[in-house]
């Protein structure tokens, strides 16, 4: 008995001992980039209940100097310096047990990722802000896995995270060329036969970087001529009717740009086309494009523009707005159309729905041939015109290849055009996601494509070299099917005498803006 009962006592005592309490789970807010161009990322915010319901959120946090947040979603924003604070919507505001809404934004520079995160006035434990410290560990075995004439494909060894790796920078110098969330890479827009030295680093959700990996260099190979689909892409508008119009064949041969958008055809008054509605197709305009074409380029004839008679307002049926896209069609052989919808032809259902019908017509007479739609934006994406003109290309089923926005004239202002331009894109791509619900996100971009003006725009923008590098990354990064810009003719400083329409009215060298249109792949 004397062992038995020391037994009982510990038994006992052990029975009268409360278990101990579980750990509640606290909620916490999760950071990471969905998308990354070298000059600005888009990320969001997942933020996740614990083991109590959330009635409400706050999530506010730090960004370095010089970042700043453009556009957001899901939530409300207040900004006090370089501290941000995000508030719940109504309708995402109570988020159950285990959980989790979300709320995104755009955020510049790549660099500038938040720091000193709070959910509710507690730290942010799911890796975003400051709670993560650590880098992923540097890429290695970078390697050449291919060459075109206008691209290069890499691909690298996996890094590992103490949290997870988020994406992958790859470099070639200072700058970032590419940003891909797997370790392969193609770096698009590069010049035939150039030669370009890259190396890869990788990030994580908290925006923590590891060190460079080694570097590898690699040739593109020879050209293929204007024929490409990357020098379709690449079509700079140039205007033969004012503007001190320059010599297409000088401006290849300086620039290497092979493709041209002629504005602009119209109406003659009539259901007929007309180079500015004075012009016949089989004038001086036609030994241009021969010109052209004899140098190893070729062109996309425009319809439309802001002023002038529109054919689409002038043809009182589809069919016969059809016919006169088919006469310009037929006398150019043509690869590819632009329809550049403006003014009183955009602003008008009944016009729209012509121009729309009219463009199915033409797909289904000639199924090679591209049909670029373009029209204006505002900052956030296309405006009730331009997403209605979205909305029924998909409901009529019309075959659009290329949804081009105008990201300029945005009434009353200044900023950065590159970012404007980028969340103006964005907003494109979430009006094409809505509509075409079947499709991934690179084939949506594939549909989308950017038309930019270079210097002093309309409206006391300005529109600067650096930007459109920033819109060549981002067009790069997602592989838009257009990047353009209005127009060669303002593509050159202004001298004695000279006017908007024939330069831009910023400090530039002759064709600095068509050079960077042209490396576009």
């Amino acid at each position: 008995m004397r062992r038995t009962i020391p037994t009982l006592l510990c038994l006992l005592a052990a029975l009268l001992v409360p278990a101990a309490a579980h750990a509640a789970t606290a909620p916490t807010a999760a950071f990471a980039k969905s998308s990354d161009w070298g000059t600005g990322y888009e990320a969001k915010y997942t933020i996740t209940a614990g083991d109590s319901a959330l009635n409400g959120w706050k999530v506010e946090f730090d960004l370095p100097s010089g970042g700043s947040v453009g556009s957001y979603w899901d939530a409300l924003m207040t900004q006090s310096g370089s501290h941000y604070t995000f508030t719940n919507r109504d309708y995402n505001a109570q988020v159950p047990a285990g959980g989790s809404v979300s709320f995104g934004f755009i955020g510049s520079p790549s660099s500038a990722v938040p720091a000193n995160c709070k959910l509710n006035g507690q730290p942010c434990t799911g890796g975003g802000g400051s709670s993560d410290t650590t880098a992923p560990s540097t890429p290695a075995g970078l390697s050449v896995t291919g060459t075109t004439a206008g691209s290069i494909s890499l691909s690298w060894t996996a890094s590992t995270d103490n949290v997870g790796v988020a994406g992958y920078k790859v470099y070639e110098g200072s700058s970032v060329v590419a940003n891909v969330s797997s370790a392969s890479a193609t770096v698009g827009g590069l010049a035939a036969s150039s030669t370009h030295t890259y190396q890869v680093s990788a990030y994580d959700a908290a925006g923590n970087e590891s060190a460079k990996s080694g570097s590898v260099t690699a040739t593109t190979q020879q050209g293929g001529g204007g024929g490409s689909p990357g020098a379709m892409a690449a079509a700079p508008y140039l205007y033969f009717g004012w503007g001190s119009p320059p010599d297409p064949t000088t401006v290849m041969s300086a620039t290497g740009v092979k493709w041209f958008t002629l504005a602009f055809v119209l109406s003659d008054g009539g259901c007929n086309p007309a180079w500015d509605g004075t012009r016949p197709l089989n004038g001086d305009d036609a030994t241009k494009i021969q010109q052209i074409r004899a140098a190893g380029g070729d062109v996309i004839p425009s319809f439309g523009g802001w002023s002038g008679n529109k054919l689409g307002e002038h043809c009182s049926t589809a069919q016969d707005l059809a016919g006169a896209y088919q006469k310009v069609i037929n006398a150019y052989s043509l690869k590819a159309i632009d329809i550049d919808m403006e003014s009183t032809e955009f602003e008008s259902e009944a016009n729209q729905d012509r121009v729309l019908q009219a463009l199915k017509i033409i797909k289904q007479n000639n199924s090679g041939v591209k049909v670029i739609l373009t029209f204006g934006t505002t900052t956030s994406g296309p405006n009730w015109w331009g997403t209605r003109l979205v909305q029924q290309a998909a409901a009529l089923g019309v075959p659009i290849d290329t949804f081009t926005i105008m990201p300029f004239d945005f009434g009353g202002g200044s900023g950065n055009m590159g970012q404007l331009s980028i969340q103006a894109s964005e907003g494109l791509h979430g009006v094409l996601k809505q509509n075409y619900p079947g499709k991934t996100d690179a084939e949506l971009y594939a549909m989308q494509g950017i038309s930019s003006m270079n210097g002093n725009t309309d409206q006391s923008e300005t529109v600067t070299t650096a930007d459109f590098q920033t819109m060549r990354s981002y067009a790069q990064q997602h592989g838009l099917s257009r990047f353009t810009f209005w127009s060669v003719n303002r593509d050159r400083p202004c001298g004695s005498g000279t006017g908007s329409d024939a330069c831009s009215g910023v400090s530039q060298q002759p064709w600095d803006y068509t050079k960077i249109v042209a490396q576009y792949s």
